[in-house]
């Protein structure tokens, strides 16, 4: 079993959901067009290698395992842009409100870190709201799929969605 730290089956659920990762791996760049030079498959294999090499990660579930790999994607992405950013030394960025229905194509890498840094404060905080983000935000899945994978209502979901939303907006404005 996988969340019991058997690698051979850990691998096997990743076989089995690769397509929906591809798929995850591709929203995940589309939201940063023109931003980055990495590969929708690139993406995912260096997702799956860096979620590989953690000891003790488990999954009881696919929703966690979803939110986790899209951490491990939206991770490399922030990585990665703050890399082109140490190399561009500057230029100019505008800061642009996070919109509902995710990040509008073309984010500055500026963003993305701010993205990032707000996120992981928001874990400190409540990582209940972190994972609805990373269900919503970054896998794109609906309120209701959200709603079935952590067994609470939707209405719940959205409540969480929201809150943190507008926690995340003040922290990238501030």
């Amino acid at each position: 079993m996988a969340e019991s730290g058997n690698r051979s089956a850990a691998d096997a659920l990743f076989k089995a959901l690769y397509a929906e990762l591809h798929r995850l791996a591709r929203g995940q760049l589309a939201k940063n067009a023109g931003q980055l030079t990495i590969g929708t498959t690139s993406l995912l294999h260096e997702a799956y290698l860096d979620m590989s090499k953690r000891d003790g990660v488990m999954f009881p579930d696919r929703a966690r395992f979803m939110a986790y790999a899209s951490r491990a994607m939206r991770g490399l992405i922030i990585d990665y842009a703050r890399e082109r950013k140490a190399q561009k030394r500057g230029g100019e960025y505008t800061l642009v409100a996070m919109e509902t229905e995710g990040v509008a194509p073309g984010t500055d890498n500026q963003e993305l870190t701010r993205i990032g840094d707000a996120l992981e404060q928001l874990r400190n905080v409540e990582p209940a709201l972190v994972q609805v983000v990373d269900l919503k935000f970054f896998c794109g899945f609906s309120f209701e799929e959200i709603a079935a994978m952590t067994g609470t209502s939707e209405r719940t979901v959205q409540r969480q969605w929201e809150k943190a939303r507008i926690y995340l907006h003040g922290a990238i404005k501030g």
